[in-house]
């Protein structure tokens, strides 16, 4: 199901077999839930479903010695009014999309990705750009212990909500997880988290900030049955950003698993994080934060998904932070067994904040999406779509308010 920040995305979503496992926001830092570890398995990008698998045969044709290459393409066209090359400019374009990449499995415990996109307007509003997106993985079991780690790195250049422009930008995220089994009953994990983000500058601002976030959590489980545990971590975290005040913050949060059988899975944490200014006058402030994530296949073909979180994180402007607070909800159904529709919707508000005292920062954003989608297999790994995607986004600062509409037709492979 296409997943869409709440705040920050303005191009309609990918569908999520074309685009990298959207991130669990963990403090602001995209890394995954310590609270909920993953397989070590390959987190290799599933196919539609009820798509058959390639023959046996051609996937021999990918095969070199441990290495195994899956390449896939994607291409996608749209049409969409309202969004914005700047502040206050609302504009009408086509976009053109095209994405080859590849996946790689190298032996059982190394993962690889890496696909490109090249990304033509047909407004002279904006830049054609040529992004590229990364990711390696790695993860192993031994003993009573399961590890992993993952490396990826994102260069973009999109038009996002919070700049209300075009904004170039480069993301390096580093992440380490590991998960020690005392017993039956309890578990101890660890998890240690690098963020790098590298911004340009938007069309028409020169205030933007470059952070780099380093955070470490520590935290136990306990089993209170074989389908439900309760657990406990503490997190600290260390901002450092380009212009303005660093900022430390620490973290406190419960947390919940429920998984009463295979079609409900539940998995919620919730606390508190105490995040204080360096180098300014600004007070401490004291938040609250979450993080829930629901899946429910309430009948056969039919599966209902609910997600929610709470976060605090630097802004692209300097000397701000962003509270954000969203939610998405959303049913997928396959009809007459080969057409599959996915309706989404979510809503959010992100609030500014100044980290020093002399500097007065009040915008409010409020940002409402619904987007619908029908897609069908072809050619046995092949998925043809359609979508329609409408996005409401409300802002008490001049320029930060848009209403876009984008329809667009999808086409994409995977050998």
């Amino acid at each position: 199901m296409p997943f869409k920040l709440y705040s920050q995305e303005v191009l309609a979503p990918r569908p999520a077999e074309f685009s990298p496992p959207p991130p669990r926001i963990v403090n602001g830092l995209p890394a995954p839930s310590t609270n909920e570890f993953p397989s070590t398995s390959a987190p290799q990008p599933a196919p539609t479903e009820g798509m058959a698998q390639s023959p046996s045969g051609f996937q021999k044709l990918f095969n070199l010695g441990p290495v195994q290459l899956r390449p896939h393409l994607f291409y996608r066209v749209s049409y969409g009014d309202g969004i914005q090359a700047q502040p206050g400019h609302q504009s009408k374009t086509l976009v053109n999309e095209i994405s080859p990449g590849i996946f790689l499995n190298i032996g059982s415990h190394w993962h690889l990705d890496y696909t490109p996109t090249l990304r033509y307007y047909s407004s002279k509003d904006f830049r054609d750009t040529l992004d590229h997106a990364a990711s390696l993985h790695w993860g192993t079991a031994y003993q009573d212990w399961t590890m992993e780690a993952s490396q990826s790195y994102v260069s973009s250049s999109t038009p996002l909500a919070e700049t209300g422009s075009q904004t170039d930008q480069e993301t390096y995220s580093t992440v380490f997880n590991a998960v020690y089994q005392l017993n039956s009953k309890f578990s101890l994990d660890a998890s240690a988290n690098q963020n790098f983000r590298f911004v340009g500058q938007s069309a028409n601002s020169n205030e933007l900030s470059d952070s780099k976030t380093w955070s470490t959590t520590e935290g136990f489980n306990y089993a209170v049955q074989p389908h439900f545990s309760i657990g406990l971590s503490a997190g600290f975290s260390y901002d450092y950003v380009s212009v303005g005040s660093d900022m430390m913050s620490e973290q406190l949060q419960a947390r919940v698993n429920w998984h009463p059988g295979t079609k409900l899975t539940f998995s919620f944490s919730g606390g508190f994080e105490d995040r204080q200014f360096l180098d300014s006058n600004q007070s401490d402030s004291i938040n609250p934060i979450f993080n829930l994530s629901s899946t429910y296949h309430i009948f056969d073909g039919t599966t209902f998904t609910l997600t929610g979180s709470r976060i605090v994180s630097p802004s692209y402007f300097h000397n701000q932070v962003t509270e954000e607070v969203g939610f998405t909800a959303g049913v997928s159904q396959r009809l007459l067994e080969k057409l599959y529709l996915d309706v989404s919707g979510g809503f959010g508000t992100t609030s500014y904040h100044a980290t020093a005292a002399t500097l007065s920062v009040n915008r409010e954003d409020d940002h409402a999406n619904i987007n619908v989608r029908l897609s069908c297999p072809f050619l046995t790994r092949g998925t043809a779509a359609v979508f329609y995607d409408w996005t409401d986004h409300t802002s008490n600062q001049n320029g930060f308010e848009y209403t876009s509409n984008q329809v667009g037709l999808e086409l994409g492979y995977r050998f």
